[in-house]
């Protein structure tokens, strides 16, 4: 219903903001990344919003990008995870780091993020793999797909994206994918 705000930012609580929209004051509730970004109080301000109507309550929650507000709608939609534990999410890992963490099943990069257990860090891993950070794929690597294929099966085994990556480079170009995970593994156990 309400897709964005624009007006004079009138006070900064965290987490919670008050944006003055031609004598309307609304209560927009944001997380850390959003808040850190904010102009002083007086000054104008965009948030692009998403409103939650509960029983109890309406809601109002805004964002500076659309990155975070689309990030906000998908955690949202999985089971265990309401609005505040979203807005704690967002709080404690900005909505890149999360895709890319979701992208290679980092749950390590979820349990740090505080009010994050590891059952719900493997909900999410689980639920999101697909839907946050498909577009950002695996960064910085060579095309080849015997190479992805490689850099997937170290990614699987546990090893971190940096560690997967360093030990890719030491391949030869056209290595097929079970000869270079041999030569890869190899490499991570010097």
């Amino acid at each position: 219903m309400i897709g964005k705000l624009t007006g004079r930012l009138l006070e900064k609580n965290p987490p919670e903001v008050l944006v003055d929209c031609h004598g309307v004051g609304y209560e927009v509730l944001v997380p850390m990344s959003t808040f850190y970004n904010l102009p002083a109080a007086g000054e104008p301000v965009a948030l692009l919003t998403h409103f939650i109507v509960r029983e109890d309550a309406q809601l109002l929650y805004g964002f500076g990008t659309a990155a975070e507000r689309r990030t906000f709608r998908e955690l949202i939609k999985v089971s265990g995870v309401g609005p505040r534990t979203a807005l704690a999410i967002l709080s404690g890992i900005d909505a890149a780091d999360l895709a890319q963490a979701i992208t290679l099943q980092e749950s390590a990069r979820l349990v740090k993020v505080p009010g994050i257990g590891k059952k719900t860090a493997e909900r999410l891993l689980l639920e999101l793999k697909g839907k946050l950070g498909a577009d950002i794929g695996v960064r910085a690597q060579p095309g080849s797909a015997a190479q992805n294929d490689i850099l997937q099966a170290l990614l699987a085994l546990g090893y971190n994206d940096k560690e997967a990556a360093s030990s890719l480079k030491a391949l030869p170009p056209e290595v097929g994918v079970s000869e270079g995970i041999k030569l890869a593994l190899k490499a991570l156990a010097k």
